[in-house]
């Protein structure tokens, strides 16, 4: 019997929509990947989870999902939609389009054009740092190199 999930998009056609055009626009499509990136999304999942010290059921109530549906997805039983992963980058933190990754929804954005990492790039892709977090980090290392017109 299909799970009936509480979460769905009432909008269905606009979140459709958006998400399209969020895809497009960061990475160029939807992804080629295979639909065998579960067991690797739950792990990352129940990393991000632990890391912010919080139980399944914290999470879940977070994220606005079941306790066992959340279990489900983090033993890679089930899989989740887009906006069940929106809702659970909300909850964790992090920024859904990692997740849209994770799961196979997305490929990875392509590398850049530089060889050397710029730090404001590795801020941003720490998955141990909150959104506010990352955004004070780069406030105050653009403070010490920013722009040299502006000192």
């Amino acid at each position: 019997m299909p799970e009936a999930h509480p979460t769905a998009c009432v909008h269905h056609h606009a979140c459709v929509s958006l998400q399209s055009a969020n895809y497009s626009k960061h990475t160029g499509g939807v992804s080629r990947n295979p639909l065998n990136d579960l067991a690797g999304l739950g792990d990352y999942l129940r990393e991000q989870r632990l890391s912010h010290r919080l139980s399944l059921r914290q999470l879940s109530e977070l994220a606005g999902i079941s306790n066992p549906y959340l279990s489900q997805i983090e033993r890679g039983l089930k899989r989740p939609s887009a906006s069940v992963l929106q809702q659970l980058a909300k909850g964790l933190e992090v920024s859904a389009e990692t997740l849209y990754v994770k799961a196979g929804i997305l490929d990875e954005p392509p590398a850049a054009e530089t060889t050397a990492p710029s730090v404001r790039a590795a801020i941003a892709a720490d998955p141990a740092l909150t959104d506010r977090q990352k955004a004070t980090l780069i406030d105050v290392y653009e403070s010490f190199v920013g722009d040299e017109t502006t000192r």
